[in-house]
């Protein structure tokens, strides 16, 4: 069952890559470049979207804890992203299918598509939304093949050949590579189904394997069914380079006027299809992302807008019919589009993917745009004249705002990438401390374990744990934090007995500041760390998060340490010192980690 569960994930998967850069771009690419171009194009592209899964599925930390994470730095890059997703999406649907086939004053109909698809996104859940592109899937490839078969019968053309390559492919080589294989970090839908998947106990590697293949599939269809009809249609773009997109639809067209109005109809549905898949995605992904990262946030301006329209994912959308509607009578070429996904996004995607991978955070939004931005517009230069080293040279440009990372985890000073390949996707391993040899016993439970330097406690909380309201009572987080505690001290002091210690342990004092409620059935963690200490006084720095709505309470506690026989304050007892001794604050002196300032040594020495 698990295998199947998974399986159903890859239709999903595959449809929602198929935005018009894929759709529409298998179609000019093939007819342009030949065969070898489609296939260096697809591989890229399936390459991309299964590294993706493949990272994801086998990484230490979750994708969902990588998500909450990440989100405050990447948030302005993951919306720019998507806006630009249905920009190609939507200039694509109108210029190169429903401008061609249905006239001019098709926008009525493209408006009504899309509330369609926005209706759908909002009033299903992503898992329903899985079930209706499975549907999808087998109504759109049917009616792709229809269309194929019916155009290979009418169609003259001899089929493209293996390759015709010109200065312009080679210097798309580069872009073509880096551009796809790094596309689908900064992609909401793609973290939406990661996480999701990883939640329901899925293999998010499988998942993705199996939908990058069946995205693999998708194109081969648009590519086969280019080659059945040859370069017709193609138009000059306002670069005056030629544009092959829309070769299928003129060919449609003709055959409707020969009486085969039924390919038409089958292109539109398959076309139709794409775009639906796209935007109620995309408006699901991005819903869900807006509402996630607006209740973690303690920003006050968003305590002014009601949550419903912070959280739309409406005012993207609006922002990219805009942009598409001007772009098509201006004749703009898809390229311009795609040409952002390949220099302006290169650096946060490639910053993203080394963060996933285990590097320290060091993206910098401002100087990536910036790069970006650079990168850019030596791509379109080289695109438009042509100049194959610029072409060429625009990815790597992008790729100097992630530079930082890239050295961290592939430079030669890089011992290892920092990531613990493991099977069981939510196993905790307890590290222990130095000088202590690792024992097959100190193995966690999926319930609890290390997470760097926090010690983290998952539970779920049932109806016994509310009260007359229906919220979790107050009182049970405190009870958690201590259990917690108490767990967390199992881990690090394995011997601790209580029958034969000559020290107890108390609480001091206890703070804890509520943020916001919980109810039954939501995934709790609650994390727990040494803060500081001094000779005689440990404090503990505790929050409790919520898997939906983030960030639940923190606080934190001050511990002491008394002599068994008379209750007198002793000073941190040495077999506390040792069994804890990999989790201290890496500024104390009992840390491991600790090297003293030699300034403040030398002052010390002097005084």
């Amino acid at each position: 069952m698990t295998v199947v569960r998974n399986l159903l994930w890859a239709p999903t998967i595959g449809l929602s890559w198929l935005w018009g850069l894929g759709f529409f771009y298998s179609i000019h690419v093939t007819l342009t470049y030949g065969w070898l171009g489609f296939f260096g194009f697809a591989i890229s592209n399936v390459a991309g979207l299964w590294l993706f899964g493949f990272i994801l599925g086998r990484t230490k930390r979750s994708p969902d804890q990588i998500m909450k994470d990440i989100e405050g730095r990447y948030a302005g890059v993951f919306l720019l992203f998507q806006m630009a997703a249905l920009v190609v999406t939507i200039f694509g649907f109108v210029a190169y299918l429903w401008q061609p086939i249905v006239g001019e004053g098709s926008s009525i109909g493209v408006a009504m598509l899309l509330l369609f698809a926005c209706a759908i996104g909002h009033a299903l859940t992503l898992q329903q939304i899985k079930l209706l592109h499975i549907v999808y899937t087998v109504v759109g490839v049917s009616a792709g093949i229809v269309l194929l078969v019916g155009l290979r019968e009418t169609s003259t053309y001899p089929g493209v050949p293996l390759a015709q390559f010109d200065s312009r492919f080679y210097g798309l080589v580069l872009p073509t590579i880096i551009g796809f294989l790094l596309g689908p970090w900064l992609d909401i839908q793609h973290w939406q189904r990661a996480v999701t998947i990883k939640r329901e106990g899925g293999n998010v590697g499988l998942a993705y394997g199996v939908g990058a293949l069946i995205f693999f599939g998708f194109l081969f269809l648009n590519a086969l069914t280019a080659s059945a009809v040859g370069p017709i249609g193609s138009i000059l773009s306002i670069d005056g380079l030629p544009s092959a997109q829309g070769a299928v639809s003129a060919a449609t067209v003709l055959a409707a006027e020969n009486g085969q109005s039924y390919l038409a109809i089958a292109f539109v549905i398959w076309t139709t299809i794409a775009l639906a898949s796209t935007v109620d995605s995309y408006y699901c992904a991005t819903a869900w992302f807006l509402k996630g990262k607006n209740m973690r946030s303690n920003s006050p301006l968003l305590a002014l807008i009601p949550d419903g329209i912070a959280s739309s994912p409406l005012w993207l959308l609006i922002g990219a019919v805009w942009v598409a509607f001007t772009a098509v009578p201006a004749n703009f070429s898809l390229m311009y589009f795609m040409m952002p996904f390949a220099t302006l996004f290169v650096s946060a995607a490639a910053n993203l993917a080394c963060e996933a991978l285990g590097a320290k955070p060091k993206f910098d939004p401002v100087l990536s745009f910036l790069i970006g931005c650079g990168s850019a517009v030596i791509f379109v230069i080289g695109y438009v004249q042509p100049i194959p080293e610029f072409l060429a040279l625009s990815p790597l440009i992008g790729l100097i705002g992630a530079l930082p990372v890239i050295i961290e985890i592939f430079g030669p000073a890089s011992k290892a990438i920092p990531v613990e390949i493991v099977d069981q996707p939510i196993r905790m391993m307890s590290p222990s401390p130095i000088g202590t040899p690792v024992a097959q016993g100190d193995e966690m439970s999926p319930s609890h374990g290390f997470d760097g330097e926090w010690f983290v406690m998952q539970l779920i909380p049932t109806y016994d744990d509310t009260n007359s309201v229906g919220n979790v009572y107050f009182a049970n987080y405190v009870r958690w934090v201590g259990k917690a505690r108490e767990l967390f001290f199992n881990v690090c002091m394995p011997d601790f007995d209580l029958a034969t210690t000559r020290f107890y342990i108390l609480t001091r004092s206890f703070t804890h500041d509520y943020r916001r409620e919980s109810k039954e059935f939501e995934q709790i963690s609650v994390r727990i760390k040494i803060a500081r200490h001094n000779r005689k006084f440990v404090t503990l720095e505790h929050e409790i998060h919520s898997a939906t709505q983030g960030l639940l309470g923190h606080g934190e506690q001050s511990l002491m340490f008394v002599d068994r026989e008379n209750y007198s304050p002793l000073d941190i007892p040495g077999e506390v010192i040792k069994g804890f001794l990999a989790y201290w604050p890496k500024d104390s002196r009992l840390s491991p980690n600790h090297r003293p300032n030699i300034a403040d040594v030398k002052a010390k020495r002097q005084a």
